[in-house]
């Protein structure tokens, strides 16, 4: 394994991941979630919406709900389509392998059809993340020229690394976004690709809507991204994920 991510577990996080772990598995014992195709439904679609609002998308829980229904909806087009496109990938989500970059490649091409040129494909573009409010470029992406190389190693890790699924999932979200190997859509990717990777680990965490809770928590989101920037270190964001991983999952549970 040639490449290895920069990132400590500390006491809090393996303290979380014992926590979750804990908790997933009273909710796989009580496998309500499995036998409830409704609550598998509400679920899915609010992971769809959290993690397109990340994304400006305009839609309300309830237009998801609605266009995903087959109801007409008075809408943009592009954000209706991304609503299409995302639950069509969530959907076929048990046969993609997180390890596979030809599968993370054909997510890509299922989420952004018809919305961005080149879905599908890694960038030959430089590319940076803009600021909603401020307008400011808060970071910029490895060079095009580098993006197959450093997804190569990204993957290899995760199909070697013998860290815990929970922590794996939370490292390589934040590397795929410091990579941001796309032109657009990387935000989308990598939520979910660590929802992928959950459910690889546990299968309910397919439903469990981890992209609504950092929806709620959206800047502070970013701005742990950010801080692990700067530190070149990943470490604050696997404890502010596992943190809302763990918010929930506890909410899963309160509903069953």
């Amino acid at each position: 394994m040639s490449y290895k991510p920069p990132f400590e577990v500390n006491n809090e996080i393996m303290s979380l991941v014992a926590e979750i772990a804990e908790l997933a598995g009273r909710i796989t014992v009580s496998s309500e979630l499995n036998r409830n195709p409704q609550l598998r439904r509400k679920s899915r679609i609010q992971t769809i919406h959290g993690s397109l609002a990340i994304e400006q998308n305009t839609l309300s829980l309830e237009q998801v709900t609605a266009v995903l229904n087959g109801k007409r909806v008075l809408a943009p087009p592009k954000d209706i389509e991304e609503v299409k496109n995302a639950f069509e990938i969530y959907e076929v989500l048990d046969t993609l392998n997180p390890c596979s970059e030809a599968d993370l490649l054909k997510a890509h091409s299922v989420l952004m059809r018809g919305l961005v040129d080149g879905a599908g494909e890694y960038r030959i573009k430089p590319v940076g993340v803009v600021d909603s409010e401020s307008g400011e470029i808060v970071h910029f992406g490895a060079l095009p020229g580098v993006v197959p190389e450093l997804m190569e190693g990204l993957l290899s890790w995760l199909d070697e690394s013998d860290v815990h699924p929970l922590i794996k999932a939370c490292v390589f979200h934040y590397e795929f976004e410091v990579i941001h190997p796309f032109l657009d859509g990387n935000g989308r990717i990598g939520r979910l690709w660590h929802t992928l990777i959950l459910s690889k680990w546990n299968p309910i965490f397919a439903y469990i809507p981890v992209e609504s809770m950092i929806y709620q928590n959206q800047k502070e989101y970013y701005q742990v991204i950010n801080n692990c920037d700067a530190k070149a270190d990943s470490t604050d964001f696997i404890l502010f994920m596992l943190k809302l991983i763990k918010q929930a999952v506890d909410e899963i549970l309160e509903t069953l």
